[in-house]
């Protein structure tokens, strides 16, 4: 099966912001998180069942070489991303914003 992928905007917010982090600290740096990030992305959306269920229906996909986690969920066929999440985080806080968001 065919499934589109859809980012919510907050998430698209977070790429921008961890890559122009990333950028300050090296150019190159920058770019390699851009690259792995939708490289991630891709996989997801070719094979997002391989990717188990952590909260609910959602779904985490951990990025190689960056200590960040893609979280989605499917929709008919859709792949929905939710989230851009530091693996540092608090797990509680990842699912209470993962709730706002669902709302949304």
């Amino acid at each position: 099966m065919t499934y589109s992928l859809q980012f919510l905007p907050e998430v698209e917010d977070d790429v921008i912001n961890n890559y122009t982090w990333y950028k300050a600290k090296s150019r190159a740096l920058g770019e390699d998180f851009l690259r792995i990030f939708y490289s991630s992305a891709y996989d997801i959306a070719r094979s997002p069942l391989l990717y188990r269920k952590v909260y609910k229906e959602f779904r985490r996909c951990l990025i190689r070489r960056f200590p960040y986690a893609i979280y989605f969920a499917l929709d008919e066929a859709r792949i929905i991303v939710f989230g851009l999440f530091h693996c540092a985080r608090n797990p509680r806080s990842i699912k209470s914003m993962l709730q706002n968001r669902e709302k949304e």
